[in-house]
Formats: structure tokens, sequence, C-alpha cells
């Protein structure tokens, strides 16, 4: 069995992440976004917009400077010049995924049919969700407050009087049909989901192709393997939130059939998996800021294992609690995740706002600064914010001051 030292497999991961390519010296077009999809296969969704929404982050950290109608094109947008390319699932959370993996969440789209998903199919009346899928054939793409609307005033009164839903039902209807794929997102107004039927968003012949759940497990593990670069079985599941022995199972098969490697890394207690074209760098020369929900850092147990770094968002923390901020940003250098920015865009007075700045134990502080003083240039930049502007929080906000 191969041994990989710790370095090793931090390289290994971000190559297969995409953090270790040159950044494209023009603007950045759909290719290279394309080439990001390839690798990480998802982009996480979250509703917190203090800095930059989620699903944004991880392109800026990879290819740089991005204009963000490339991606929204690309997620809510179809035409026949350029077809779209993403489409919203429950994958790793809520995802953006490529409209070709649609059918490899088949078998959860019937697990929530099944009522062993998070919408329990009793907590949905079904001619409500009847009324809402035959809404959204006629209006969609639609929102559930357009829904709620039209609904109420489809039902006679006297049935609003004797037991017109609550309007949460509406959203919760929406919600159920999107888990079991009857309804999908046909486009985002101000990121409110707007609901439309498949049928209408994605390519005809992925909406009857049937795909066995032993050869979905499969394909999602391979997915994250080479996403991940380096993985245990857990951190391999936890990428589509595959349930264990799903995951385990697909595993040991892909083992057995020479598609996964099984090694060992020094200083991990579990096996660890990588694929066999997986390439470890001798050096990486990698400078990104990470939102809390890239896929390099949003399984918190792999990342203090790959990087020896404890990380915890603490939005939900009270605030006299934080250690380090609302919502911070962990910068990494080379193979290092040497500092943690707590950030916020300030779009009414056109500044990034650095509201702490913290080095990790033993970095060259000089170094990480001027770097990151960079990277958070390039940020508001893109972010198209005048300045940066750093507070007084953290070991290195006095002198990423000076430097910028």
């Amino acid at each position: 069995m191969t041994t990989l030292t710790a370095a090793a497999a931090r390289r290994a991961a971000l190559a297969a992440t995409g953090l270790t390519e040159p950044r494209p010296s023009g603007t950045p077009n759909r290719r290279h976004l394309g080439k990001v999809l390839d690798r990480i296969r998802l982009l996480q969704l979250d509703s917190v917009n203090v800095a930059v929404r989620a699903h944004y982050m991880p392109l800026f950290s990879r290819i740089g400077p991005y204009p963000a109608r490339l991606l929204d094109e690309a997620a809510w947008q179809h035409r026949a010049r350029s077809p779209r390319l993403l489409v919203e699932y429950w994958a790793h959370e809520a995802s953006l995924l490529p409209v070709g993996d649609w059918p490899l969440f088949r078998w959860r789209m019937r697990q929530f049919a099944a009522n062993r998903g998070r919408w329990p199919a009793h907590a949905v009346a079904p001619e409500l969700a009847e009324k809402v899928r035959a809404c959204v054939a006629e209006l969609g793409p639609v929102g559930a407050g357009e829904l709620e609307r039209v609904l109420e005033l489809r039902t006679d009164e006297a049935s609003r009087r004797g037991g017109w839903w609550e309007r949460s039902e509406v959203k919760r209807a929406c919600e159920w049909l999107f888990a079991i794929g009857e309804l999908t997102t046909g486009t985002r107004v101000g990121f409110q989901r707007h609901y439309d039927l498949p049928e209408r968003v994605l390519p005809g012949d992925l909406l009857d192709r049937e795909i066995p759940e032993d050869e979905a497990a499969r394909t999602l593990v391979r997915r994250a393997a080479g996403a991940l670069g380096v993985a245990t079985e857990p951190d391999l599941r936890d990428y589509y939130r595959l349930p264990p022995a799903m995951s385990q199972a697909a595993v040991a098969g892909l083992v057995e059939d020479g598609l996964l490697e099984q090694v060992e890394v020094r200083g991990w207690r579990a096996p660890a998996y990588k694929p066999p074209e997986g390439k470890i760098p001798r050096r990486t020369g990698a400078r990104a800021l990470l939102c809390p929900f890239d896929p390099l850092i949003w399984f918190r147990e792999r990342t203090e294992r790959l990087f020896d770094f404890h990380y915890r968002i603490e939005i939900y923390t009270p605030a006299h609690k934080r250690v380090h901020g609302y919502y911070v940003f962990p910068f990494l250098l080379d193979d290092v995740l040497v500092a943690r920015v707590d950030l916020k865009a300030d779009r009414a007075a056109g500044a990034l706002l650095v509201h702490g700045a913290f080095a990790e134990d033993g970095v060259d502080r000089a170094h990480v600064v001027r770097e990151l003083a960079a990277e958070l240039c390039a940020m508001a930049d893109w972010l198209e914010l005048g300045e940066v502007v750093v507070g007084a929080k953290g070991d290195l906000a006095r002198p990423l001051r000076a430097e910028l």
C-alpha cells in the first residue's frame, strides 16, 4: 500500500480542487467556468450575503475576478447558443450541479417520495401539492409568494373560510415537489427561487434516464474522489451526503475494480483513498480566500485533519463569544491555511470591510500580509468596491492596514 506524507496529501487535495492552477491572464469565460465545475462538480448555495453569496466565491478563489453573469447564465438561463450548464438539487446541501448529474439523484428523489427525506409526505396535503404543480405548469417560472396569491384567488370563498392553507404550507409543498424531482428552479430573482417544471429546464434525454442506485453511488463517490484528491470514506460520503452503507459499498467496489486506490496518510487514523490518476504536485503556489462553504473546507473534520486548522463558522455564536468574527474566510497560501479574515461587503459605502485579520501560529507574517493585501484588493475589484477598509481586530490588522 502506498504511504503519503500529510504534506503530499494536502498537495493532492489542492491539485484536485483546482487551486494549484494558474488563473487566466484575461477575463475568465464560460470555458474557465466549465473547467472548474469539471473538477469540483458542485457549488453549495447559501442565503448569507455578508460578503458574497457562497456559490460565487469558489469560482473566484480558483479563476480570479470573473463576470458574475457567467454563473447566473449557466445556472438560471437557457439559450440555444449557450444552454444551461447547471441545475439545482440537494447534493451537499442545496447545490448547483452539472445538468448531466441530475439522473444520479433519482434514488434521493425516490427516498423523499417514500417518506424517508427531510420533507415527509404527510406534512404536505396531496391536494395542495397537485394544485401547486398545476399552477407552476401554467405560470412558471414562479415564486412561492406569487403561487400563494394565485392559489388563494382561485379558492372559492367558502373554502377559504373553512380551511385555506397556511401560507407556509404552499412553500412547503413547493419544496416537497422540488425534493421529489417534480419541480426544479427555473430561475432566481433576488435569490428567491422561482419554480418550474423539469421538462422546461432540463434536456429531454435526462428526464427519463434511470440509473440504478448502486451505479449512481459509485459514480458519485468517484466524482467526490476526483474533487477531493485524497480522502477517507467519511470524506467521500460527505461530499454528496450519501448514506453510510451506500458509500461504504461503493468505495469497496471501486477499490476492488481498481478505480480507487487505498493509501495510508501519515497521521490519519482511517484509511484514505485516491483516484489512480490523481496528481501530487511538488509545490502548489496557491493563493486564495476561501468562503466557509468552499468544497476544500466545508467538512470541518477533514479541514482539521488536512491542514491542522480548527475552523467553525460563528454566525450563530453570540457576538461576545465569537473568537474570529461573524463570517470568516480562511486564507490559503501555498499549501497552508495561514490566516483568518472576517469580511463584509459594505455596498452602500463601496468598501470591502475587514473586521478582523488573524495569523496562524508559525507563519511568516510579513509574507502573509503582502499576499493577503493583494488578494483582498482583487476581491474588492471583483465586487466593484472601491476600497478595502481594515478594522482593529486581530494581530494582522495593523500591518495589513499599513500594507494597503
